[in-house]
């Protein structure tokens, strides 16, 4: 289920909603390097570009528990071996590390808005625009944006927690958009969302509430699985923490409303 646009007017433009999508479309296009937006093979050179700028970028499950920067030999087992799960817990004093002046913690920061590829930042966008644009204009430029911040640092802690020795990098805004996700099940359930559904080979677009729409998203997230290379835990901790913030908030919507006519 693919959602196009909801029944769901705003009383002003969601800036920081945009400012949040031009920072993600132009990291991916401009900074990252180009095996992420290859539509074709990306070359050996380029695939190596592309993982040497995750690990110095992006978080690491294992670079935040051990508070420092991968090893090279930790970046190889897992790159070449094939162990993602390469986490030392007492490395060589003396083994290589590509990246030491990598600041771990302010690396959760800077994976919200890095993608590894085009259906991955086009769904995070498009999910983004569509729920985040309400959520923005009924909780205010402000909190919106210290709001998505938090989602996403907590969506990233969480999936931390249940992959301690990880060493594979974790790149997307996919959890701070699940966190706006669950404000939009609480404040909006019933708003009408048009939404792109394949049945077989049709393609159907009915409009369906949007309490369907994200409870069908969310249940879903339990069957990706771990091996799948998807965070989907971080997805689950963003959405629960959307959904939190969108009960300890009701409240203060229900006034604005209020105010407003």
């Amino acid at each position: 289920m693919i959602p196009l646009r909801d029944d769901n007017p705003t009383h002003r433009p969601a800036i920081v909603t945009a400012l949040i999508i031009a920072a993600c479309l132009g990291t991916f296009l401009l900074v990252q390097p180009t095996a992420s937006r290859s539509f074709e093979e990306p070359t050996t050179e380029q695939l190596v570009d592309s993982i040497e700028f995750s690990y110095e970028f992006a978080a690491v499950p294992c670079e935040l528990i051990e508070n420092r920067p991968l090893t090279a030999r930790e970046i190889t087992a897992t790159q070449v071996d094939g162990n993602l799960n390469a986490c030392a817990d007492t490395p060589d004093p003396n083994s290589f590390v590509p990246f030491p002046a990598k600041n771990v913690w302010l690396a959760v920061l800077v994976s919200m808005f890095l993608h590894g590829s085009w259906l991955h930042i086009a769904g995070n966008m498009i999910f983004l625009w569509i729920f985040g644009n309400n959520i923005e204009d009924h909780m205010g430029r402000g909190h919106f944006a210290v709001f998505y911040v938090l989602a996403g640092v907590i969506a990233t802690l969480a999936h931390v927690a249940v992959q301690l020795d990880s060493t594979a990098p974790v790149i997307g805004a996919s959890g701070a958009v699940a966190g706006v996700m669950g404000v939009y099940l609480v404040w909006f359930p019933h708003a009408r969302v048009r939404t792109l559904v394949f049945i077989t080979v049709i393609p159907l677009w009915p409009r369906v509430p949007a309490a369907l729409l994200l409870a069908v998203w969310f249940v879903s997230q339990f069957y990706i699985g771990n091996d799948s290379g998807v965070a989907w835990m971080a997805h689950v901790a963003g959405f629960i923490f959307g959904v939190v913030a969108g009960v300890i908030g009701r409240h203060d919507v229900r006034r604005r409303e209020r105010l407003r006519t």
